[in-house]
């Protein structure tokens, strides 16, 4: 053969291995810092009018809050907290007119419980005692943030009074320097605080254990009003635009029959309205006896808002779908708005209350399941659903504006940033929202959806991360929390999850072909995959979409099968560290984030709380059995393989102990482990450098355990 033919032939070969080489070694040319350089935004809010949008932004762990006037807009800053603090911004609320805009500083609003003597995280170890404050920022920014008082749950009434929750009772403070008082006295616990629309009354909700009302407080000299009290419990109070009535959600008093653990039950529920003056009320809806039909357990739970036309929406899965719903005051048969095989999740009510606008895993290209889109559906129903955004990308938090909406958008290489939409439809993108110059994104790969069957026959859904070329790689199993958690294909609406995506990133690009797994128990596929029989406590069902989903990855062509790690943090703690007790032949290493690991007595008693903490005919020895049977304890005997166990010792989730229990048994067994303790932080850890902390052990364990080449 021609000897100067065979030469160009192996100098296109060399040319191609080189620039394949080139491609990988630029895909993989970013650091985790650079990875997680991005903005992560929340709480956009829109005053009354809808002229004017407020979100937080966090870059780098430095939390400060942004205001735009309407479309089109260029934000702009409005605090300036400087440096990684580990001090929560949210709640943000505007009065009625949009010219003040109050907010909460501290404080862990995500935990399952309080801290012992109901304190607020301290992130940074100071020595100080850390408190929970409220804040008055200028949307013109013209005026510095300053503190305004000690509190908490934030509302501001159409004449500028200012209320808040302080020790679980309803106080009050002016904004121009009034001292604080409490407002009255209630011998329940009150949250919810809703102001009339003319400012003059306030609704609340009287949480008295085992069942709460709603009252109206008027002044210092007239008597509490209670809503239509009953033996249940009444939450969502939601004035009428005259301010003359107040609608509520009602659900069954605890008590009656113990309900048992093993299996799911019927959680009834339903909307009463009650005259704001006489306290009367009657029942206008009644969700149907059923599972579906149960109160919803996603984002914003009923989701109760008062539309036009005396319409209250509503969301309900009663068809295996969380859709919305509307009803007339009146009562009535409720009008179905959203009909569809999807899950509808965040929603708003457009300022002239006609409109409801919703994000919702569904729209015209492939894959939207796992996706986010905004739409907007007319209250009155019987009109088609109009989608506001579409594409590749993702949208959520939708509010709505004077002229169309606003929302937060990302993608598969973009992070955060707001958004709008008009009236007509015309889409674009806040100017003014800078990225840091570190940020990797544009160097990340685009996850790929896969689906596999689980060995019951159930579809499963997940997102592949892998890099071009080399030598077969090990691959990584990424388990979400929760578990009412959707993974998609782009950044998540929640800052955990957003931060793990980066991860999945920095992992796929260093060596790892990753699959991140929508086990059953999760959200976006229909309420019978988010309540599967046998799921956690009752079965661990859930655990053969993660073991199957690693035959998956295994049988890929570019993955090595001897080399499969696990890592994921909570629920997804609980799941790789059952992966590891189970199955240590098939996971070879693991990264156990502040997981669960014995689905104790004590564990059912904080999860549960007490109204299912109660036995009768030997249901307690059964529950006792599967729930410890179901754990991952429960298989420390045959758990081989290295895990590396991470919790913040602060944690309000998932107790610490949870860690200790299972590293003594660990210890006892003599398996591998290696531990990182991260004192004084949250669950959702508060400091970006603890993120850090965490994610480079993380990727450094699992390197070092599975053979990567760094």
């Amino acid at each position: 053969m021609n000897c100067s033919f065979m030469t160009r032939i192996n100098r296109l070969l060399l040319l191609v291995i080189l620039t394949l080489g080139g491609v990988a070694a630029e895909v993989a040319n970013f650091t985790l810092p650079q990875a997680m350089d991005f903005p992560f935004l929340s709480d956009l809010v829109t005053d009354r009018a809808g002229n004017r949008m407020a979100w937080a932004r966090i870059v780098g762990g430095e939390r400060n809050i942004w205001v735009a006037d309407g479309p089109g807009a260029t934000p702009r800053q409005v605090t300036q907290f400087k440096g990684d603090e580990g001090v929560e911004i949210t709640q943000l609320t505007f009065s009625p007119d949009g010219k003040s805009l109050v907010f909460v500083r501290g404080g862990d609003h995500d935990g399952n419980w309080a801290a012992e003597g109901d304190l607020a995280p301290n992130a940074m170890s100071s020595p100080e005692t850390p408190k929970v404050e409220i804040w008055r920022a200028d949307p013109s920014g013209k005026q510095p943030a300053a503190k305004v008082t000690e509190g908490d749950a934030p509302a501001l009434s159409a004449k500028g009074q200012l209320v808040y929750l302080k020790d679980r009772q309803t106080w009050t403070v002016g904004l121009d320097g009034e001292a604080a008082k409490r407002l009255f006295f209630d011998r329940g616990k009150n949250d919810e605080l809703s102001f009339s629309p003319d400012g003059t009354r306030l609704a609340f909700r009287s949480n008295r254990g085992d069942h709460s009302f709603i009252g109206v407080f008027t002044n210092e000299k007239t008597p509490l009003l209670w809503l239509a009290p009953s033996t249940g419990r009444d939450a969502s109070p939601r004035w009428s635009p005259d301010g003359s009535r107040i609608a509520f959600t009602r659900r069954p008093g605890d008590g009656g029959p113990p309900e048992p653990l093993l299996e799911e039950t019927i959680q009834p529920w339903a909307i009463w309205i009650a005259d704001a003056t006489t306290g009367k009320g009657t029942k206008v809806w009644a969700s149907p006896r059923t599972l579906r039909g149960s109160f919803p357990d996603v984002a914003g739970r009923a989701n109760l808002f008062w539309a036009a036309g005396d319409r209250l929406a509503f969301l309900s899965a009663q068809s295996n779908w969380q859709s919305l719903y509307s009803v007339s005051v009146a009562g009535g048969e409720a009008t179905l708005l959203t009909p569809g095989d999807f899950m509808v999740e965040h929603v708003a009510l457009s300022p002239d209350r006609t409109t409801m606008i919703y994000s919702a895993n569904t729209g015209t290209a492939p894959d939207d399941d796992a996706r986010r889109h905004i739409f907007r559906v007319s209250v009155a129903g019987g009109a088609a659903l109009v989608a506001l955004t579409s594409g590749v990308g993702l949208e959520w938090s939708p509010v709505g504006l004077a002229s169309g909406a606003g929302f937060i958008s990302a993608g598969a290489k973009t992070p955060l940033a707001v958004g709008v939409v008009s009236a007509s439809g015309a889409r674009s993108t806040l100017p003014g929202q800078p990225l840091p110059a570190d940020f990797a994104g544009a160097q990340f790969v685009v996850p790929k959806q896969v689906n596999w069957t689980a060995p019951d026959g159930l579809l499963i859904h997940g997102q592949l991360f892998e890099t071009p070329g080399g030598a077969k790689k090990p691959g990584v199993i990424f388990v979400h929390g929760g578990p009412p958690r959707q993974m998609m294909l782009g950044f998540s609406y929640m800052a955990y999850y957003a931060n793990a995506y980066a991860m999945n990133q920095y992992l796929a690009a260093h060596g790892f072909t990753v699959l991140s797994i929508n086990f059953r128990r999760g959200i976006g596929y229909g309420w019978d995959f988010q309540h599967p029989p046998k799921g956690g406590w009752a079965g661990s069902s859930e655990y053969q979409d993660v073991l199957s989903g690693a035959k998956y990855l295994a049988g890929l062509p570019g993955v090595d099968g001897s080399r499969l790690g696990i890592w994921g943090g909570s629920y997804g703690g609980l799941l790789t560290a059952l992966a590891l007790a189970r199955d240590s032949d098939t996971f070879k290493a693991g990264v156990d984030i502040h997981g669960v690991h014995d689905w104790s007595e004590r564990w059912a008693k904080d999860y549960l709380g007490p109204k299912n903490w109660r036995w009768e005919q030997g249901d307690k020895a059964k529950f006792s059995e599967t729930a410890f049977r179901s754990s991952p304890v429960a298989d420390v005997a045959t758990w081989t393989s290295p895990v590396l166990l991470i919790h913040g010792d602060d944690d309000r989730n998932v107790r610490f102990g949870e860690t200790i229990n299972l590293a003594r048994r660990l210890d006892a067994q003599g398996v591998e482990f290696e531990e990182l303790v991260i004192p004084d932080d949250i669950h959702d850890f508060l400091r970006y450098s603890n993120w850090l902390r965490v994610y480079e052990a993380s990727a450094d364990f699992l390197t070092r355990k599975l053979g990567v080449t760094p």
